[in-house]
């Protein structure tokens, strides 16, 4: 597994080492112990997935603590543009995103560590998205922040008359009125 850091501190991509030949591909796409040495000390306990289509974004989602998540995720089939926005108080980069494009043709993963808001944009006709989490999902500890917040300024790929949300995801606030629930002085993996 080949570790790409980003330009803030704590979100990494990952890229498997993939072995092709006539029959296709084959590659391990998760190794605990691997994961341990070269990324955190963390252990994932819940598997996701979602299907999507073309225009969609899902997010800016992020879990209030004490059930605050951390994610791994990456595309089986299709494309994403993945976003993480640095949502730590006290975070040199407080406020500011890494967009990171996922597909079933680079097989990247995305590590998102706890006190980041996560979301993305479908760019293919249709995306299967998987991911792992560190910690159990809880409706009541759900926390999001508007996707087109203009202080965020993310470039989602997607034209505005194209954009598809869900109901909440029209709703939710801006970054400067969410009360901040991670400190950048508490650990990246509580």
């Amino acid at each position: 597994m080949n570790i790409i850091k980003t330009s803030i501190e704590g979100l990494v991509i990952l890229e498997p080492r993939l072995f092709q030949d006539d029959r296709g591909y084959f590659f391990e796409s998760f190794n605990q112990g691997e994961f341990e040495s070269k990324v955190c000390q963390t252990t994932f306990v819940q598997d996701n997935e979602s299907k999507s289509s073309y225009g969609v974004i899902r997010g800016l989602h992020f879990q209030k603590s004490p059930f605050a998540q951390s994610k791994l995720v990456r595309v089986i089939r299709g494309a994403v543009l993945d976003v993480a926005v640095d949502i730590r108080k006290g975070s040199p980069t407080f406020g500011k995103h890494v967009s990171v494009e996922l597909t079933e043709g680079n097989h990247r993963q995305f590590f998102i560590p706890r006190g980041f808001a996560h979301g993305f944009s479908v760019l293919s006709g249709e995306v299967i998205f998987q991911y792992k989490c560190d910690n159990f999902y809880h409706p009541e500890a759900e926390g999001a922040i508007a996707w087109n917040d203009p202080d965020l300024n993310i470039a989602w790929k997607i034209p505005q008359d194209q954009v598809i949300l869900s109901g909440k995801d029209y709703t939710h606030p801006l970054l400067h009125s969410i009360e901040l629930q991670f400190d950048i002085n508490n650990t990246l993996y509580e």
